[in-house]
């Protein structure tokens, strides 16, 4: 899955929060809305613009967010 299919960043649209593309529905919003437990399909219900795919797709954008990066400090 790459979320950057479905997920924008603009200073313009949403204070520069990540949003769905072509909406104003920023990632957070239906991660919250997972993180409570709600269905992809109440998602859906609450937010008709978006498709399971753009779900998934927060998704994987959190994931990515969630990776370590190691990186080696100079001794």
């Amino acid at each position: 899955m790459n979320w950057r299919e479905h997920i924008t960043v603009d200073p313009d649209i949403c204070h520069g929060q990540a949003c769905f593309d072509r909406t104003r529905i920023p990632v957070s919003v239906v991660l919250d809305n997972l993180a409570v437990g709600k269905t992809e399909e109440d998602i859906l219900e609450s937010y008709p613009t978006l498709t399971k795919k753009m779900i998934q797709s927060a998704i994987a954008y959190a994931a990515e967010l969630a990776r370590e990066r190691v990186r080696a400090v100079p001794s």
